[in-house]
Formats: C-alpha cells, sequence, structure tokens
C-alpha cells in the first residue's frame, strides 16, 4: 500500500497484478481478462500506477519468448480478411495504416492490433485531476526533434494529419525560465554524498566570466576541496590533451577509447570528477560515459574536450539548429491521436492540432465493425505465417485469454523487433541473427502530480541532474506549453506536473551498452511500484525539502511509465563497428521483406525518433503495394 495516504492510485490492480503474474505463467489468461474487463470501466490515459508496459501487455509476449509458449492456431478464421493488419499501435503502425489508406483509398479495410490498453505505443499520455486542474503530460516519446530535418514522406505525414510545427514557436514559453529566474541545478543526495545539497549547474561554456562564476558555484558541491579544485581546472582548461598524436590519428583515437577513460587515464582526473559527470548521457545512450566514446563527448562538448583540435568529424545525428520545441503538452502522443483521429474521425473530436489537445477519445469507438480501419486493444500476437500459395497472411493473436485469428492480404510488424523472431516462424536465419544483433534501451519515465511548484521556484530552480543515482538521474517541470485551451502553470501556487527520468544501466562494471542494456531491462521489471514511489517521495523530499516540499502534502499522483522495451538501438561507435550507423547496420537485413510481410518500427530504422518510425512505415507500405 502506498505510504502517502494522499496518493491518487486508481488502476491499483496495475501496482499489484505484477507480483500476480510472476506466480506462473498459468494466471496470464486470468490475468488478462481482468486487466481487460477494467480497461471498459476506465480511461487508459488517466490510469496512474504501473503504466507504460503494463501488467497485462507483456505477459503473452513473454510466455512466448521465455518460456516457448505455443497457442494453437484456431482452425476456423475467427475474424475477416482485411487488406491491411498491423501488428502493432505505435506511431510506426498507425502511420503505416495512414499511408496504405492513402495509396488504397478510404475503403481499404485495416486492423491493427496492440497489446497494450492504449494505442500510441511509446507516444503515451498521462492525465491527471488535481484540486479541480487537469493536468497532462508525457509518459513516453517526447518531441518532434528536429522537424527540418524530416524525410518528404515523414513532414508530409504531419501535414496530412494537421500538425504545423510552426505553431509551436507560439505555444512553447521559450522564456519561461529566464523570466522566472530559474536554472538548472544538481541534487546531491545524502545516499551518494552524505548530505543533501541542491546547487547550480556549473558553467559549461568557457571563458573567463565562466571561470569566474564556476570558483562559486563548484565551490557549493558537497566534495573534497581536491577534487573541487581538479574540475575548476577541467573546466577552464585550455589544454590540448591529445598534443602528442598526430591530428588525423585523434579521431580514431577518441573512438576507440571511452570519455570515462580519457578523463581518468588521459587528463587524470580524480574519479568523483568523472562521477560527477558520467550519467548526463543516460536519457540520450541509455548508458553513462563508461560505455560511450570519447569521439562522442567531443561531439556534446564535454569538459576537457574543447582544444582537441580533431578537425571536422562526423556528426552521428542531423544538426540541430532548430530549438527543442515541438511538443505536445502529452508529448508525442499528440502524433499518435492526429493518426488516430484520421484513420477514425469518430472515436476523436475536433480537427485541429489546438482541440486535439483536450479532446477525450472514446475508446469505444476504435473496434467497431463498421470501421474501414479497426484498432484492437490488449491484443498479442503470437504467430504470424503466410496461408496457402502466400496468397494471404493469418495473424494469431491473444486477447483477454482466448486465441483468435485474423488475415490479411498484407501484414505490417509494426511491434518491437525483439519479438518478430519468436512469432514470424517463416523468418530466414541470417534476418533472424540480423534483428537478434540489437536490443532495446530500457527506460522508465515517471509522471509526478504535485499540487505546486513552490518550492521549485523558491529554490530557483526547474530541473535538477542527480550525479551517482540509486536511480532517477533527472527531475524537474514540465515542458511549459500551453495550447489548445490547455494552460500550463505558470503561477507556482498552481498543481504542476514533474518528469522523473530513469534510463537503468549497470555503469564501471566494464560491460558494454548492449550488456548494460540487457541488465537494465531486468532491473525495471523486479523494480516494485511501491520501490519506484518509495524513490520518488526521498528524492524530492531531499531536493525539495529545504523549501518546505512535503511529499505527504505536496503529492497528488504518481504514474511510472515503465518501459523495459524503450529506446530502438542506436549503434554505439565505442563497441558498435563505427561505419554503422541508420544507413548501415544489420537493420537493414532485418528490416528485409518477407513476402507478403513488412517490418516497420523505430528498430526497423535504427533510429530512436519519430521520423525513424514513419520512415520505416512508409517504406514498409510501399514494399507491400509495389509487389
Amino acid at each position: 500500500m502506498s505510504r502517502l495516504r494522499n496518493l491518487s492510485r486508481r488502476d491499483f490492480l496495475g501496482g499489484v497484478a505484477l507480483g500476480a503474474a510472476a506466480g506462473g505463467l498459468g494466471g496470464i489468461p486470468g490475468l488478462a481478462r481482468a486487466l481487460e474487463s477494467q480497461g471498459g470501466a476506465t480511461y487508459p490515459p488517466a490510469l496512474t500506477g504501473l503504466r507504460g508496459s503494463h501488467p497485462g501487455s507483456f505477459e503473452v509476449a513473454h510466455s512466448v519468448a521465455w518460456a516457448g509458449a505455443k497457442y494453437p492456431v484456431p482452425k476456423q478464421q475467427t475474424d475477416k480478411t482485411y487488406d491491411l493488419v498491423v501488428v502493432g499501435g505505435g506511431i510506426s503502425g498507425l502511420a503505416a495504416a495512414h499511408f496504405y489508406r492513402q495509396k488504397m483509398g478510404p475503403g481499404a479495410s485495416i486492423l491493427v492490433l496492440d497489446n497494450h490498453d492504449d494505442f500510441g505505443g511509446h507516444a503515451k499520455r498521462n492525465e491527471f485531476s488535481v484540486d479541480g486542474k487537469q493536468l497532462i503530460c508525457y509518459g513516453g516519446s517526447q518531441s518532434i526533434d528536429t522537424p527540418g530535418s524530416y524525410s518528404p514522406q515523414s513532414a508530409q505525414l504531419l501535414r496530412d494529419v494537421g500538425i504545423d510545427t510552426e505553431r509551436f514557436y507560439d505555444y512553447f514559453d521559450q522564456g519561461f525560465n529566464q523570466r522566472r529566474d530559474l536554472q538548472r541545478g544538481y541534487y546531491f543526495s545524502e545516499g551518494a554524498y552524505g548530505r543533501d545539497v541542491v546547487a547550480p549547474h556549473f558553467d559549461a561554456a568557457g571563458g573567463a566570466d565562466a571561470v569566474r562564476r564556476n570558483a562559486d558555484i563548484v565551490g557549493s558541491y558537497p566534495l573534497p576541496p581536491e577534487v573541487r579544485a581538479a574540475l575548476l581546472q577541467l573546466l577552464g582548461a585550455d589544454t590540448n590533451y591529445l598534443a602528442h598524436l598526430p591530428r588525423e590519428q585523434r579521431p580514431a583515437y577518441l573512438r576507440s577509447i571511452t570519455y570515462r577513460e580519457f578523463l581518468l587515464d588521459v587528463v587524470g582526473v580524480p574519479e568523483p570528477v568523472y562521477i560527477l559527470l558520467r550519467d548526463n548521457i543516460r536519457g540520450w545512450w541509455g548508458v553513462g560515459w563508461d560505455a560511450q566514446s570519447a569521439l562522442e563527448a567531443v561531439r556534446m562538448g564535454m569538459p576537457g574536450t574543447a582544444h582537441l583540435d580533431t578537425g571536422d568529424i562526423k556528426q552521428r545525428e542531423p544538426e540541430r539548429n532548430e530549438p527543442y520545441i515541438f511538443h505536445f503538452p502529452d508529448g508525442n502522443a499528440g502524433v499518435a491521436r492526429s493518426l488516430v483521429r484520421k484513420l477514425i474521425p469518430q472515436a476523436v473530436p475536433g480537427s485541429t492540432m489546438e482541440d486535439l489537445v483536450l479532446a477525450r477519445v472514446d475508446y469505444s469507438l476504435l473496434d467497431r465493425p463498421e470501421n474501414a480501419c479497426r484498432i484492437r486493444l490488449n491484443s498479442t500476437a503470437v504467430n504470424v505465417r503466410h496461408g496457402p500459395e502466400q496468397k494471404h497472411v493469418d495473424v494469431t493473436y491473444v486477447r483477454g485469454g482466448d486465441v483468435y485469428r485474423a488475415r490479411g492480404k498484407h501484414v505490417v510488424m509494426a511491434c518491437y523487433n525483439d519479438i518478430i523472431p519468436y512469432i514470424c516462424p517463416e523468418l530466414p536465419a541470417d534476418q533472424r541473427e540480423a534483428i537478434e544483433y540489437s536490443t532495446k534501451v530500457p527506460l522508465v519515465y515517471i509522471s509526478i502530480a504535485v499540487r505546486n511548484w513552490r518550492a521549485f521556484a523558491d529554490l530557483g530552480y526547474s530541473q535538477f541532474s542527480i550525479p551517482n543515482p540509486d536511480m532517477m538521474h533527472s527531475i524537474g517541470l514540465d515542458f511549459p506549453v500551453s495550447m489548445g485551451g490547455y494552460q500550463f502553470a505558470d503561477d507556482p501556487d498552481q498543481p504542476t506536473v514533474l518528469h522523473g527520468s530513469f534510463v537503468p544501466c549497470a555503469p564501471d562494471q566494464g560491460l558494454q551498452a548492449k550488456e548494460q542494456h540487457i541488465r537494465g531491462r531486468r532491473q525495471v521489471y523486479e523494480t516494485s511500484f511501491e520501490q519506484f514511489e518509495e524513490h520518488v517521495v526521498s528524492t524530492l523530499d531531499g531536493a525539495l525539502g529545504g523549501a518546505g516540499f512535503d511529499a505527504e502534502r505536496d503529492m497528488a499522483a504518481l504514474t511510472v511509465n515503465r518501459w523495459p522495451h524503450g529506446y530502438a538501438y542506436e549503434y554505439n561507435e565505442y563497441s558498435d563497428p563505427p561505419e554503422y550507423g541508420p544507413d548501415n547496420g544489420p537493420h537493414l537485413l532485418g528490416a528485409r521483406q518477407l513476402g507478403r510481410i513488412s517490418i516497420a518500427n523505430s528498430d526497423a530504422s535504427a533510429y530512436a525518433f519519430v521520423n525513424g518510425a514513419i520512415d520505416a512505415a512508409w517504406r514498409a507500405t510501399n514494399e507491400q503495394l509495389r509487389d
């Protein structure tokens, strides 16, 4: 039970079902039925407790992948033959349905299956009601990043569903932090540093002004004097630590070592300096600097790299010359909801990107027989194979503990790549091996509804990085976006949402990125809601208690968006061949067409962004329709 009496957890079943499921796979059908029946009386975005890959969404898939379970294929077809069946109702799957309908006309019959109780995949919407105020936030896929770099088809899809990214310049309050005099800070926890301390983040800009500011800032860090001195020296250094190497050899050398090795072995800083910096890329790469290259540290402008004189080095991502503001209040759930409104207009009221924000989806209309496109939730595919003479594909799936079989003239697999080798028995060995090269990056996004953000305002911070964390490595105020009648809490005494990030990994144990992702995924599965809750409470009380925050009084609700299979794997140049990237690598073979089956998901693009998912859907749909 929650230690916080005032905490709202309407989805109590979601908080305890994992323990029930752990007792054995035999309990899965009953659990699935319980969750399915619960879903009829609840609104998925408003459920709290354990969400994301929630209890009831993964047990069937795990029974296939972990225990080798075989579900009987119904002898008789239990549903009609569709023009297209899509396995996976995330952005990629919904985009595939959209592209197919565009090419084949509005009468094309489409069935979208998803194992969750909500559509959108990682693009998940969280809602709260606190003291009479509706709060909306994101529980997964965050923003439309750098839309100016999108392919023509991804950019056109946004326009097709009514999203004009230019409008976010009006909706995202870029001056919020400056107007409120809020800055980024560090929270040094008592558990890691002996006492709770909040302090400004150091100034990484370089130059004499930064050196002067950093002397005061670093002086407040709970570090031994010699460590503070070493950090200041690193921040202010104009040293080329690779002067002994020819210039043309420096990029390859930096790619061959981690930034950890660079700091400890090349620069020679004390280990606590490295620990302070280690985890600032967890939210980007899924690991810390013990498992990513020093060359990437150069790209990211990390301390000690400014004067290495490496010449021009290849950028691994599109140049980000646009602000990071293209964000619906519910993150990229706004994109998913826009697609659903395009596919099933009667289920999502309104017609603009603005009125979408407060629109309430009628989930009862997603899977109506009269719909040309049907979205069937709580449905896990367990077998996908061609029928006689390869004229169609049979898709067997489990829903509510019962087994069904639908048939498609075409099938797009837009689910996680990890499961495809287990449910597509026709997959060739080389393609199976290519898919298994990668593994998804686990992550947990924690949405915390609070009755006010007065403590942040009084302390002067909008967000905290948490060095040497035992769970969350960052926490702060949600993005200041107001649109469509939804108003971000500009007043510190109003309720708002805090966003906490936890990307589990196993740093400083000599493990490469993929090994850490596997370890982290297990940690996510083994962590109970109560453990997450306890951590959130201790973190907020530790960071904000000095400004009067009291979790018992001020926390209103908690949603833990758990994604054991989170980000698509992006190649890590330290542990993967350096030539691998979105345009070259095993994922291309893994995404190869298999007759009437094509693969679309961000995994198939090796690119963990919305446009990676959309581009894969475009490719997969065109593969099917050109044959």
